[in-house]
């Protein structure tokens, strides 16, 4: 293990350091030394009022989540103590913890029906807070990820629930465990990943992001990166490294928990089908879209024939509107041209097909507007393919109502002229 040494700081960097204890100091515990602070620090570009804005956020969220105290003897639900894909095989070269993650073993949605998100939200704190408490003993305060994507399946995370669940873990991380990344691997992605990281990296802060590497399935290559860091007896002998388990299990499940399929003997939650043609689902929500800024909504996109539908409306004001599509190659092609809506006088609405594999961002743009902010009540979401609907259950042709009819008309005039082929491909 390599002797851990005290990061070298130039002299306004010490000061910020000082600064930032002053001003926390009636919130801090013996052992948030200075490599503490700094991780804050960091992660807020050495904005002392923005670091302590984040820090103290984070202690209250501490505190809700009972971190410090019901959490550490909380025991998880059974479902999630067989199923939830994770472990710590071992240290790296410099004592970082190495958990890997198993992700094609992530059932997300039988998960999400079988227990409560705030029971899948404590069990990612209780493994990520272990972790540290294993990063602290070697000095290091780090951690290293190896996450596997062998089988996985884009399918799951088009589920709407399923995709903002992940990225609210995700924005939980970023907001409460600043620089704790030492490495992370993606193993084994196939090309689909890249629809789902395209959303994802969104929401990684730039350390984060240049911490991870992503590697095909080409088991030299990530496998001499990852033994570069990690010796092979700290790694399963599955990714590269010697260990198996007692039973000679490659994988050692005795250390990595694989997850799975989740029977449906444990689901206990249903979910509305609100993605689907035959829906009303006429139920907006409503944000505000601050002067000069942007709101946007991605949607993964599995299958072809889906299709992406909206309504919406604003107070008072109109708004700028369009819709891209970034396809696997990291592409990004305007679908509906961006183009200021008079929706505070009418609802805008209208409907596109999609095409698979591909992200497509829906934008409410309020960045040519300097001085007011924009009340936005939407309705955006995508249908199931057409193959999969019920097509008994459509109205006929002449039952469409005629403002659905208007909105395609609508919608054809501010379209490109791909987008316009696509929809009458669709109808």
């Amino acid at each position: 293990m390599a002797p851990i040494t005290k990061p070298v700081l130039e002299d306004d960097q010490k000061f910020a350091v000082m600064k930032f204890r002053r001003q926390v100091k009636d919130v801090l515990q013996p052992h948030h030394d200075d490599v503490f602070l700094l991780r804050w620090l960091r992660a807020r570009s050495w904005n002392v009022e923005a670091a302590e804005k984040m820090l103290r956020e984070s202690l209250q969220w501490r505190k809700h989540w009972q971190v410090d105290d019901d959490l550490k003897t909380w025991e998880p639900p059974e479902v999630l103590k067989l199923y939830y894909p994770s472990g710590t095989c071992g240290l790296d070269n410099d004592g970082a913890p190495v958990i890997v993650v198993p992700f094609s073993g992530l059932d997300i949605v039988g998960l999400l029906h079988s227990v409560s998100k705030s029971d899948m939200i404590r069990l990612t704190i209780k493994i990520l807070e272990e972790n540290m408490a294993l990063a602290a003993k070697s000095g290091v305060n780090k951690v290293v990820a190896l996450i596997d994507m062998e089988g996985f399946n884009i399918r799951h995370y088009a589920w709407r629930p399923a995709s903002e669940f992940v990225i609210s873990l995700i924005q939980m991380y970023e907001a409460n465990y600043p620089e704790i990344l030492k490495a992370c691997y993606i193993i084994n992605a196939p090309r689909v990943f890249s629809v789902a990281f395209a959303v994802v990296k969104r929401f990684l802060n730039d350390y984060t992001l240049g911490k991870i590497q992503i590697f095909k399935s080409d088991p030299k290559k990530w496998q001499k990166a990852v033994l570069e860091n990690i010796s092979p007896d700290q790694l399963p002998k599955h990714y590269g490294g010697t260990m198996v388990d007692p039973d000679g299990d490659i994988k050692c499940p005795s250390k990595v928990k694989l997850g799975g399929k989740i029977p449906k003997s444990y689901y206990t939650q249903s979910f509305d089908k609100c993605y689907t043609l035959n829906s009303d689902n006429k139920n907006f929500k409503s944000t505000i879209i601050k002067s000069g800024k942007k709101f946007n909504i991605d949607f993964i996109i599995a299958e072809d024939g889906c299709f992406l539908r909206w309504e919406f409306y604003t107070e008072d004001h109109d708004i700028r509107f369009g819709i891209t599509q970034e396809d696997s190659e990291g592409n990004v092609h305007p679908v509906v041209r961006y183009h200021r809506v008079a929706s505070h006088q009418v609802n805008e609405s209208g409907v596109i097909v999609c095409q698979a594999p591909a992200t497509y961002t829906v934008v409410f743009d309020n960045s040519y507007s300097y001085m007011r902010n924009k009340k936005l009540f939407y309705n955006v979401y995508v249908t199931d393919p057409l193959s999969k609907l019920d097509i008994s259950s459509l109205p006929l042709v002449e039952e469409v109502p005629e403002q659905i009819d208007a909105s395609l008309r609508t919608s054809n005039r501010n379209e490109s002229n791909n987008n316009c082929v696509q929809l009458e491909k669709a109808y």
